[in-house]
């Protein structure tokens, strides 16, 4: 935890440039891209994997990180539906998530499955622009910002046949994080774990370069061309006006291209009430990472003027360790605090007698995540 002494003093100011408005300017100390940002998973969950070892013997039970959360399927491991955790909010936590409605891709003329979404939007109060995303998925996959029939036409298009999507209201704040939670099961308070500030990755133009060449001599950008290239292919021999902010990346995913940088120093008491309030109206979730949209950090700082994109769960990952210049051996020990935590709340939730799910679950779920994320749209 952080004194106020160190909030006050971390060295941040507000950017005023679109589209990260509201959040504190970019700390671009240190290397551009670290060099363990991209490292392959395995590489980093190995001492997870052997910690996990040591805990399924101390518990009995190796599956316990499938019941931390229990009123979501496998605790968000893997699988999960994004509506059916929003679904759990009561009245008072509804009001800090954006509206949304969810509907099947079906065999039906797309014409006719678009004249029933548009009634879907009517009926929630939702107009253009909203985002559509995959109702189960991970890492941003299937993510699109949508301003039009037409776009949403073509989304639709694209989606596999059975599958579910969400269409939700574009939050009014540009600012987006992800806020880590932990909360004990029967404890009152729970706390911030980590604040994981999501900058979308930009390039100005200069009226003289073609977005193209603007990504080419953007010290991080170029690193991550192979991200950003084809997603704007019809844009690239653009030349972009002087001054103006191009976003390279929509969807807040690192995966995908969205920046992260640590935001440990703007935790807050006030931040971890707030959202204990929420919790308390929000049965059977203890653990995990919320994306959040916000006004701007002090209001976040405050648990104030912010909504509620999604909610993940067992699987999420504290992102402020994806910071170019956070060590080796805090990566590491970060996620091994994780999980940790995830196996003593997944013990107490035994004890409480919810179910342990199954590795036949687990599996089951995880095959049929990896068949949909390859029939997705692409991601914005």
């Amino acid at each position: 935890m952080y004194s106020n002494a160190e909030k006050c003093t971390a060295p941040f100011e507000v950017q005023p440039i679109k589209p990260n408005d509201g959040m504190p300017k970019m700390d671009i100390s240190g290397k551009a891209v670290s060099r363990f940002e991209f490292w392959p998973t395995w590489f980093f969950y190995t001492p997870v994997v052997l910690q996990s070892i040591w805990h399924g013997i101390k518990y009995r039970d190796f599956r316990l990180p499938l019941v931390a959360n229990p009123s979501i399927e496998l605790s968000g491991m893997v699988g999960e539906s994004k509506t059916d955790i929003l679904e759990l909010a009561g009245d008072y936590a509804k009001n800090w998530i954006p509206g949304f409605t969810t509907l099947t891709k079906n065999e039906d003329p797309i014409d006719d499955q678009l004249i029933i979404a548009k009634h879907q939007m009517a009926s929630n109060q939702l107009s253009y622009p909203i985002v559509a995303k995959p109702d189960q998925g991970c890492r941003g996959v299937g993510v699109q910002l949508i301003k039009s029939n037409e776009e949403l036409r073509e989304y639709i298009t694209d989606f596999p046949i059975g599958a579910r999507y969400m269409l939700q209201k574009k939050s009014p704040y540009q600012a987006e994080a992800g806020v880590f939670y932990i909360r004990y099961p029967n404890e009152k308070k729970g706390q911030v774990f980590s604040i994981t500030l999501k900058y979308s990755p930009v390039v100005i133009g200069t009226g003289q370069h073609t977005l193209r060449q603007l990504i080419e001599n953007d010290s991080r950008a170029s690193q991550l061309a192979h991200l950003y290239l084809p997603r704007h292919q019809e844009r690239l021999e653009d030349v972009i006006a002087e001054g103006e902010s191009f976003q390279l990346a929509f969807a807040g995913s690192h995966s995908r291209g969205c920046i992260f940088k640590n935001g440990n120093a703007f935790i807050t008491d006030q931040l971890a009430a707030r959202l204990d309030t929420i919790f308390d109206d929000y049965p059977g979730y203890h653990f995990g990472r919320l994306d959040v949209k916000f006004k701007d950090i002090e209001s976040l700082m405050q648990g104030k003027n912010f909504d509620i994109l999604e909610m993940n769960g067992a699987s999420s990952e504290a992102g402020h360790i994806w910071d170019s210049n956070t060590p080796l051996k805090e990566i590491f020990s970060t996620l091994l605090y994780q999980y940790r935590c995830l196996y003593q709340i997944g013990a107490l939730q035994r004890e409480a007698g919810h179910r342990v799910p199954t590795f036949t679950e687990l599996f089951s779920a995880l095959k049929r995540e990896k068949e949909l994320i390859k029939q997705y749209p692409s991601t914005d």
